[in-house]
Formats: C-alpha cells, sequence, structure tokens
C-alpha cells in the first residue's frame, strides 16, 4: 500500500450513506450510535444479502439436487473463500463455521483441549479477557483438576510480558488470549506473544471478535494456532462465526457436536465423519446469514482500510482529549495501543444512570461490566461508561455526547 493511499482522507459522510439505520431518531434526537464493541452496523448491502436469499433462493443446503439449494449451497459455500482470503488463511479447509467467537472458543475447548489435559495442567488468559475466553477453559479444567491461570497487567490496560514469559512452563498446554480488549481497547501483541507460547511447544488461540474490524488479520503472519471471531461485530449478521485453525489440529480432533452434514456414513454399529471443516458443522447451518456474512466481507474489500483506520485514530484521539478536559472524568484503559474504544467512569455517578440518561438525548453506549468482570475488580470499580467508534462515526457526534454527558452529570449529582 503506498503512502498516498495510507493518507487519503476518509469519506465518512460517504460511508454513512450506507447504513440505514443512521438516520433514524431515537426518542426524538438524531442516533448517536457509540456502541460498536457490542455490534456494529449492517450496511444495505448486507441487508439486501439476506432479504435476497428469503425472497429467491431460500432452501437447505447439501442436500438437495434441486435449483434452489443447489444455488444456496453455491452461495453458502462461495463464502469460505472469502473468509479464506480475508484473514489470509492457508486453505478454505481450515474455515469452520459457527454461531460466533464463543462457540468457537467453546469448540476448542471441548474438542481440542479437553481430551488433552491432565491433573496439574494449566491453561493461561490475560488479565482482561471476555468471559467467553475465560468460563469455557474453566470448565474444561475442572473436569480434569487442571486450572486457568492469568497473565497480569498493569494500571493502563498493557499486559506484563516479563511475567508472561516466566508463565510459559512446561504445564501450559494452552495460551488463550485477546487481540483486542473489549473494555480496555487494548491492542495486544498477540504475534510476539504467540512466538514466545511456540518456542515452549504450547499452541495459541486469539479472540479476534474485536480486532477483525479494526484492521487487517493475517493469521499466518500472527502465527497463532486458533483465532475466533464473529459476523456481527464485522457488519455482518447476528448468529454466525468463524472458527479458524491450523489444518493439521482440525485434523487431530473430534467432531463438536453430532448430526447431520458432519458424517460420512452412519449404521447401527457405527459412524463414520465428513472431512473438515464439515465433521464441525452439524446440522443445518446458519445458511441466510453466512450468506449475508459474505457480503460484510465484500463491504470491507470495497473499504480503503487504511483510511478507515486512520479515521478512526482520530475518533479516538478526539474523544480522549474531550473526556480528559471534564472535571470527574476518570479514564480506564491507557494503553499505548489502542483501538478506538474509550472507557470511563464519572465521579461518583452510577454508570447505568449516566447511561439511561444519555439514551434519552438519542446516544447509544455501553455500561456495565462488558463481560469483563475481573478487570472491573481489577481496577475496584462495578463497571464504566464505553464509548466504542467504527469507522462511519464523526467527531461530531463525541461533541454531542460530551454535551450530553456534562448535562447529565450536572442532573444527576443534584
Amino acid at each position: 500500500m503506498t503512502m498516498q493511499a495510507a493518507t487519503r482522507a476518509f469519506d465518512v459522510s460517504a460511508a454513512r450513506k450506507d447504513f440505514p439505520i443512521l438516520d433514524r431518531k431515537v426518542h426524538g434526537k438524531p442516533l448517536v450510535y457509540l456502541d460498536n464493541a457490542a455490534t456494529s452496523q449492517k450496511p444495505r448491502s448486507v441487508i439486501d444479502a439476506l432479504t435476497k436469499f428469503y425472497t429467491e433462493y431460500n432452501a437447505n443446503i447439501h442436500r438437495g439436487v434441486h435449483f434452489l439449494s443447489q444455488q444456496a449451497s453455491e452461495a453458502y459455500d462461495a463464502v469460505r473463500g472469502k473468509v479464506q482470503r480475508f484473514i489470509h488463511a492457508g486453505t478454505e479447509r481450515e474455515v469452520v463455521f459457527t454461531r460466533g467467537t464463543t462457540e468457537s472458543v467453546n469448540l476448542v475447548a471441548s474438542s481440542f483441549l479437553k481430551p488433552r489435559l491432565s491433573a496439574g495442567d494449566v491453561v493461561l488468559v490475560s488479565a482482561m479477557e471476555h468471559h467467553s475466553n475465560i468460563v469455557p477453559w474453566q470448565m474444561a479444567c475442572e473436569a480434569c483438576q487442571a486450572s486457568v491461570q492469568v497473565i497480569p497487567m498493569d494500571d493502563t490496560g498493557t499486559l506484563d510480558l516479563e511475567a508472561y514469559r516466566n508463565l510459559l512452563t512446561p504445564a501450559v498446554k494452552l495460551v488463550a488470549v485477546v487481540h483486542t480488549s473489549n473494555s480496555l481497547g487494548t491492542v495486544n501483541p498477540v504475534t510476539e506473544m504467540t512466538a514466545l507460547a511456540h518456542e515452549q511447544g504450547i499452541p495459541v488461540l486469539v479472540d479476534g471478535a474485536q480486532a477483525v474490524a479494526h484492521g487487517p488479520v493475517d493469521v499466518q503472519e500472527m502465527g497463532c494456532d486458533f483465532f475466533a471471531f464473529s459476523s456481527h461485530k464485522m457488519l455482518g449478521p447476528t448468529g454466525t462465526g468463524v472458527l479458524w485453525a491450523r489444518e493439521d489440529l482440525l485434523e487431530s480432533m473430534p467432531p463438536y457436536q453430532g448430526g447431520g452434514d458432519m458424517i460420512a456414513s452412519v449404521s447401527f454399529e457405527k459412524t463414520t465423519y465428513n472431512e473438515i471443516p464439515f465433521r464441525f458443522e452439524a446440522g443445518t447451518q446458519n445458511v441466510a446469514d453466512v450468506i449475508a456474512f459474505g457480503a460484510a466481507i465484500d463491504y470491507w474489500n470495497g473499504l480503503d482500510r487504511a483510511a478507515a483506520a486512520a479515521h478512526e485514530k482520530n475518533l479516538l484521539a478526539h474523544a480522549t482529549s474531550s473526556l480528559e478536559s471534564m472535571n470527574g472524568i476518570r479514564l480506564i484503559g491507557r494503553a499505548s495501543a489502542k483501538a478506538a474504544v474509550v472507557s470511563f467512569v464519572a465521579g461518583g455517578i452510577n454508570a447505568l444512570d449516566l447511561g439511561m440518561y444519555l439514551d434519552t438525548q438519542g446516544i447509544a453506549l455501553r455500561t456495565g461490566h462488558h463481560c469483563t468482570e475481573p478487570v472491573m475488580d481489577f481496577y475496584g470499580i462495578p463497571g464504566t461508561l464505553r464509548v466504542s467508534y467504527l469507522f462511519y462515526n464523526t467527531n461530531e457526534e463525541t461533541d454531542l455526547m460530551i454535551r450530553a454527558l456534562d448535562r447529565g452529570i450536572s442532573l444527576l449529582s443534584g
């Protein structure tokens, strides 16, 4: 990519026209949507792809010889190739469709990790993990008296890599780490962390749910063994996502669930399983949403991602400086490498109350622990207000949020 392309101004006005929901009003006010870490909004092309499937070729896949089934199967199967190219996987066989990041992690916990765990073994996670990258490992460990250990972080929300190195002992059977924290915005050095783990022969799973929407992903360059992400965080529908895994690891793993399409043959005496990745996709898949997910990938491929990333960096800087200028605001998470996520608390005001007030002003942001209760415990707080941006947001929206926030603090502080 040329320097000229990397520094081209991003046309946010044009981008916003692709997202119908951004034109609506909430409580009589223009919608200011700042909850993208929870789920992104959907461009018209994704919505149209979903509608087209149900109105023109709705059918089950891989089971029918009739025209609609063939058309649906071809559209569904084509998305696997789109995902492969989007994350730079080595082959389509490494792409497993799931219901999202959570199921992807559970699949690895059940099919890869659990058969390999013994008493005294360890799964290493970071201090900033989402619950979905903690609980499945705890469940697997509890079954065989293994344990989950934690890579510590400092007050800025930056992982302690020296402590991480010391934790990479022979007892560790897997490292599971988030690429980009949903509650702090920290972007972790997952390529370096993977290399350190591999020096000790330890496989690595990267939770990429937040990362895929903020920059290109190359799983081969990253070097990890598993990479999990969700469609709905990156402009696609809910209820579908991906587990990418190295081909040799998938070949070594037993099926996660049993049912149709994951089999080669079935008798009452014996069942033989389908080849990868199909052996991990039991039953009727979420056909319509996978196809619409493909439309989301098409949208990303048509976007100037370098310009979009520069625009998000500007949004982050503007929001950070604006919040820092307000009395009583404490920012939570100040890592030097950050995505466009800002978490904060406002004096002694309950985050939920403040979030509800902001909603009356048409401003949608997230309040609470963001499914990262250990992070909140680390900072000694029950939760935060979280502003999370995507390329279609503007500095003007931040200014509206700041003015409403100031009014809300005055109102709720009496």
